[in-house]
């Protein structure tokens, strides 16, 4: 069964390339500019991983993103990037992986294998 990832990237290139690897890997990939509209995809498809920016616009921060996931959907896998911040154990949540930019493509995809559940899929998809 295919596993979805939601990538929260607010700079366009950065998230089509890894929008794009992340497909040749298999998985189905939604796509967000903002962590307002991450919410609205995490409330309403089935997700097994966010990946997401530090640096986002609105006033909320990939890592309050990453917050917001552990606390309401703790069975998603989250992994958290950025090319200022090193967000480390004391910033994310537990579980949380930290990937820094410039990040290679093959280490996005090893990550990404990682931080999926394992087995059938963990959460029915809601509607809105």
């Amino acid at each position: 069964m295919q596993k979805a990832v939601l990538v929260v990237e607010d700079e366009a290139l950065i998230r089509f390339v890894a929008v794009d690897v992340l497909e040749d890997d298999g998985h189905v990939v939604y796509e967000a500019g903002s962590v307002l509209e991450a919410v609205g995809i995490l409330s309403s498809r089935k997700i097994d991983v966010v990946f997401t920016d530090v640096d986002m616009p609105g006033g909320l921060t990939g890592v309050d993103l990453a917050k917001l996931v552990a606390d309401v959907y703790p069975e998603i896998g989250i992994l958290v990037t950025s090319g200022r911040y090193h967000a480390g154990p004391d910033v994310l949540p537990a579980g949380a992986s930290f990937l820094p930019k410039p990040y290679d493509l093959g280490l996005l995809s090893s990550h990404v294998r990682e931080l999926m559940p394992r087995g059938a899929s963990c959460r029915a998809g809601r509607s809105s």
